[in-house]
């Protein structure tokens, strides 16, 4: 009984985990996978600290923070207002805010957008 009671938990979960709407492309790639949603930026007192890749965060450098793509993925952020559009390389887990896809080094956030504005909309493409 407890071995079917085991396959039922591990079914329901593989389940909801085929159910998510962060999904890698075919072959297990991340490349060509997009996204639209908000975009934000860090504030300033992240400045210098480590980030969940173990990089330091550097408000010049085109990084940024998201939920499931790989560390090191290069990822074409594009904003959905003016067209303009960044490469970052992803080095963090977030934001974990409802709506929000990404989070922007200040440097990425400002060449796409202004950070008065504090979030943009949108879309994000994966390169490699």
């Amino acid at each position: 009984m407890n071995t079917f009671k085991n396959l039922v938990v591990v079914a329901f979960f593989s389940l909801i985990a085929g159910c998510s709407s962060v999904q890698p492309v075919a072959g297990g790639s991340w490349a060509g996978f997009t996204e639209t949603g908000q975009a934000s930026f860090y504030g300033d007192k992240f400045q210098n600290r480590q980030t969940a890749s173990g990089e330091l965060y550097k408000h010049e450098l085109p990084t940024a923070a998201h939920k499931k793509l790989p560390f090191g993925s290069e990822v074409k952020v594009t904003n959905l207002e003016n067209g303009k559009n960044v490469v970052v390389k992803i080095n963090d887990r977030g934001p974990f805010v409802k709506g929000r896809i990404i989070d922007l080094s200040k440097s990425a956030f400002s060449s796409i957008g202004s950070t008065s504005s504090g979030l943009i909309d949108v879309k994000i493409e994966v390169l490699r």
